[in-house]
């Protein structure tokens, strides 16, 4: 009998939760049922506002949020138990990413911080939980991200295709996947994914996404203020590397706006540019061989991104949803996956990927208490 898992992912976007209910029996993962709950504006706000650079928030708003979001955590928990009919006594365990409020992982002492309290979504939902999986990975050297490579690898991985995951989350990254069982599989951030356009949109227009990517669509290219933007050093930096919205920020924007166009759309069509460049580029330089994309996260319902990409790029590109996994669901049954390989001892990380010395087992553990 397969075993039941739960993933639970929020991401640099800070749309809401998601929340994946999947069977695993001998590496083989079979998805179940998904659910989705998304963050209140004002919850929005608040994280927001304690992922911000340089921002003075209080122990206190900082405590305040950690608690909260546990309890956001064991609500999606218990909307995914509910709408699949499934017993909590039935999930071997939950993988909760938890949410990323900041993420620092240069010397001389690198940290990343997820909040979302594990004890509060073991406690609430009577499963046992495992969470914080990326700080291990950072005590062994490693950047604590991207974790994915790992979960990619155990799932798309081919025998003798070449080929490339590309998941578009508010940051960008890639795994390379060569054919076969031995080559060195790598992956990194390749830059910002949605967040600035998400950010960008969100100031200018009051919305939360631009939808299809029509709004960048109908802008013009800057190409003066395009190539500003590339010019930033994190897109020279050799892998493995990893960033966030701590650095990719509407702030670092605005550093280039006064000295290039004053037109919105513009500035959003240059964004979506940026995207598609620093991710074609990334491919080109580190994957030559690819034979076959395939795109994940939410940027694969950017249209107009996924265009200019097929521009850039010669090999096809597809979803993974005609590889087994939905593209929206990627990453929650990612830390599902994770969630399993740490309850039987596995290591989950790809040291290729983050930089550690070696790979560890990821997580802590917070068992579910016994029924007296």
């Amino acid at each position: 009998m397969p075993d039941l898992y739960i993933g639970l992912m929020s991401g640099t976007s800070l749309d809401g939760i998601d929340a994946a209910l999947v069977a695993i029996e001998n590496q083989q993962i079979t998805p179940i049922d998904f659910a989705y709950l998304p963050f209140a504006a004002l919850l929005k706000q608040r994280i927001h506002r304690l992922s911000q650079a340089n921002t003075p928030v209080t122990l206190s708003e900082y405590g305040a949020l950690d608690t909260e979001l546990g309890y956001c955590f064991a609500d999606a928990v218990k909307q995914l138990l509910g709408k699949s009919q499934t017993r909590a006594s039935a999930i071997t365990a939950i993988g909760s990413h938890g949410q990323t409020v900041y993420h620092a992982p240069a010397p001389p002492l690198p940290f990343t911080l997820q909040i979302g309290d594990p004890n509060i979504i073991a406690e609430q939902t009577g499963i046992t939980t495992v969470a914080d999986f990326r700080r291990r990975d950072m005590a062994a050297g490693g950047q604590g991200a991207p974790l994915v490579p790992a979960f990619h690898q155990a799932v798309f991985r081919h025998p003798s295709e070449h080929r490339c995951i590309v998941n578009i989350g508010g940051i960008a990254n890639i795994t390379v996947l060569p054919p076969g069982t031995t080559p060195a599989v790598i992956g990194f951030d390749t830059g910002p994914g949605n967040i600035l356009m998400d950010q960008w949109i969100h100031a200018q227009r009051g919305l939360g996404y631009d939808a299809n990517g029509d709004w960048g669509k109908s802008g013009q290219l800057c190409q003066p203020l395009l190539a500003a933007l590339l010019a930033d050093p994190y897109f020279q930096l050799a892998p493995p590397k990893s960033t966030g919205k701590e650095y990719f920020s509407l702030a670092w924007l605005q550093q280039h706006l006064p000295h290039h166009t004053d037109n919105s759309a513009d500035i959003q069509a240059t964004l979506c540019a940026l995207m598609a460049q620093t991710i074609s580029q990334a491919i080109k330089q580190h994957a030559p061989q690819t034979e076959r994309i395939l795109v994940c996260g939410g940027g694969i319902h950017n249209n107009h991104l996924l265009n200019l990409l097929a521009q850039q790029l010669t090999c096809p590109i597809a979803s993974t949803l005609g590889y087994g996994l939905h593209p929206d669901h990627v990453e929650a049954i990612a830390f599902a996956w994770l969630a399993q390989q740490t309850l039987t001892c596995k290591t989950g990380n790809l040291p290729e990927a983050t930089g550690a010395h070696k790979p560890v087992v990821l997580g802590g553990i917070y068992q579910a208490n016994p029924i007296l």
